[in-house]
């Protein structure tokens, strides 16, 4: 527990250092914030195809991250697992993901990628506006240069997911519904 105290704490703390810069750090902060969801979400067993199967964040659509999301995973791990990052172009891609992340959340794409994910125990998150009330279980709102969380917490449940309540203390809770539009 105090283990995650410590990451809770220095993820709050980087992200304060962070907002103090211009916009060109903003993905840099939310490459943070994606790697600290894999260790404050709890994913069940049968998520992995193999005891040794990695641990995969993915980019689905447009990638807003640059070099950024492949820097803060390069050699972390995840209960022993690597993190993979990878750029995800088809939904059935997306249901091999832990975390995916979706820049643009909008219209019959995300029903599809939604869809296809259900029963997989992936992490959904986005920084487009108002995504955790359309769909995704984490959205990550920039508000007056801070970034901010949204999560639905339901909806995370129902894919067999537990998120920690040191996360969810720091978050505004929505209950989103399943359009995905």
């Amino acid at each position: 527990m105090a283990v995650l105290r410590t990451a809770w704490a220095a993820l709050i703390a980087v992200s304060l250092i962070a907002t103090a810069h211009a916009a060109p750090g903003e993905y840099q902060i939310k490459a943070v914030f994606l790697l600290n969801f894999s260790r404050f979400v709890e994913w069940p067993a049968t998520t992995f195809e193999s005891p040794d199967a990695p641990f995969v964040v993915g980019v689905f659509g447009e990638d807003p991250f640059g070099e950024d999301l492949d820097q803060v995973m390069q050699d972390e791990t995840v209960h022993g697992r690597p993190i993979v990052v990878r750029r995800i172009a088809s939904p059935q891609e997306a249901a091999q993901c832990q975390i995916l992340f979706v820049h643009q959340w909008a219209g019959a794409p995300m029903s599809k990628v939604l869809d296809a994910i259900v029963a997989t125990g992936t992490l959904t998150v986005s920084d487009d506006e108002g995504a955790a009330q359309r769909g995704a279980m984490i959205g990550l709102v920039t508000q007056n240069n801070h970034v901010k969380l949204q999560v639905d917490a339901n909806r995370a449940r129902d894919a067999g997911l537990t998120i920690s309540s040191n996360l969810l203390r720091s978050a505004q809770i929505v209950n989103g519904g399943r359009s995905g539009s």
